[in-house]
């Protein structure tokens, strides 16, 4: 392997997508308008000891470099022509590449990432000064995930108060605010790298169907993921693993994964492989013994109708707010059917805190790409290009029992594309899949 990608498991991806990102962010800017993009910091975990890397998925966004303090700087309109599109990366030393491995040079740099002018951090506070001083308006960026925990130290912010008290008397912009509308719609070439993302997700559920039996441990059952997220080239898991059998599957974020798979019970299984920094998100429910019991087939079977009703539905044009209500509806009439709820309970039902809430306490959908939780409206209509997650369940505690289903939809003008299509998921696939795997 060359170089260029000496520290990445993943192929090398064309700097094609990385470029077209750029121009959609440069036609939002405001004439005369300079864009900073400053990578994550690393950050310590006890004495020495440092996180392993995150980096900033705006800057991967931009420019497909995941290497730490890196910076991407846009200028569509500066004088300097050379200097529309800056790329900022350390300056490989020997003493540091013997510690740490290698660094990008300034051609391997631009080859991921299709920016000509390569910098170094050390050297960039003078070229930034000279845009400063042409430019009338800067947009920085920063953290807008409506879920954000802003209890916790804001390190992207610590840039944005710096930059703004050495230049004061410019105009600012939130970069956020456009990067939230252009990173919910996806190129063709981003749901291309999702898709080999998904493809590795289906590899690792065929692996475990043939595995899962009485008596493993959900550890197991998560190694035997990770080992064919690794021989196929993803770079990690994109969240955390959820390997939960029985009661442990009411539990929406249970990544402990350290309870034996028992006979009788059900496995629900959330997991997705990244790939070439962008994400997938698959969850299927299985029966450890290879068989599901009648109660759980008829359980199971009312969430994947609420998995299908959701994709026929999830279409350019509807609101999120339309999308959910609609399959809240629907989760309503299959409650009632499989007698979780009653027609009094409808009828004498807090509209704040619906009968069936007790059973499916989530949403529905949410947003996928480069993160898990991607950029995207949570409000207005959806459209082509979005990639939504698909993932009902229903969770009963009386019976000890948590069901999940999930697929990745990719939207497009005359409706959507699975992009697990194909994947086992109804009982009788699954079950003939576990009994293959038990010959």
């Amino acid at each position: 392997m060359n170089n260029t990608h000496r520290k990445m498991k993943y192929l090398p991806i064309d700097s094609k997508l990385f470029t077209q990102n750029r121009k959609r962010f440069t036609k939002m800017m405001k004439p005369n308008s300079v864009a900073i993009f400053p990578g994550n910091p690393q950050l310590s975990t006890n004495g020495d000891a440092l996180y392993t890397y995150q980096p900033n998925s705006d800057v991967v966004w931009l420019s497909g470099v995941v290497q730490e303090k890196t910076m991407v700087i846009l200028y569509p309109d500066n004088p300097d022509r050379s200097a529309k599109e800056v790329l900022v990366v350390i300056r490989p030393n020997e003493h540091m590449e013997k510690w740490e491995g290698h660094k990008l040079r300034k051609e391997e740099a631009t080859a991921i990432s299709g920016i000509a002018n390569v910098q170094y951090v050390d050297s960039i506070d003078a070229v930034l000064q000279v845009m400063m001083h042409h430019a009338d308006t800067v947009y920085l960026n920063s953290n807008e995930n409506d879920r954000l925990d802003t209890s916790l130290l804001r390190t992207d912010l610590l840039f944005v108060h710096d930059f703004m008290k050495r230049y004061p008397l410019h105009s600012y912009e939130r970069a956020a605010r456009i990067m939230k509308e252009l990173r919910g719609i996806k190129t063709k070439e981003e749901v291309a790298v999702i898709q080999k993302a998904v493809d590795i997700t289906h590899k690792a559920f065929l692996r475990v169907m043939q595995f899962v039996r009485p008596g493993v441990m959900e550890y197991e059952v998560e190694a035997e993921i990770t080992h064919e997220f690794l021989r196929n080239r993803a770079t990690k898991h994109a969240y955390d693993c959820i390997i939960a059998s029985g009661d442990s599957a009411r539990v929406l974020h249970y990544v402990d994964n350290s309870l034996e798979c028992k006979d009788g019970d059900l496995l629900l299984m959330d997991f997705g492989a990244e790939y070439g920094n962008y994400a997938s998100d698959l969850t299927r429910t299985i029966p450890v013994n290879g068989k599901f019991s009648k109660r759980q087939k008829e359980v199971y079977n009312a969430v994947l109708h609420l998995h299908n009703y959701a994709k026929s539905i999830l279409k350019p044009g509807i609101s999120v707010v339309d999308y959910t209500d609609k399959v809240n509806k629907e989760t309503e009439k299959q409650c009632l059917k499989l007698g979780l709820i009653s027609k009094a309970d409808i009828k004498n039902q807090d509209p704040a805190n619906p009968a069936y809430r007790k059973y499916l306490y989530h949403g529905i959908s949410h947003h996928m790409g480069i993160d898990v939780h991607d950029l995207g409206t949570r409000t207005e209509p959806v459209k082509a290009g979005m990639v939504f997650t698909v993932e009902p369940g229903l969770y009963i505690e009386e019976e000890q029992m948590g069901i999940r289903i999930e697929n990745d939809i990719w939207l497009t003008k005359t409706g959507h594309v699975d992009l697990f299509k194909g994947i086992p998921i109804t009982v009788e696939e699954i079950e003939a899949c576990m009994k293959k795997g038990k010959k």
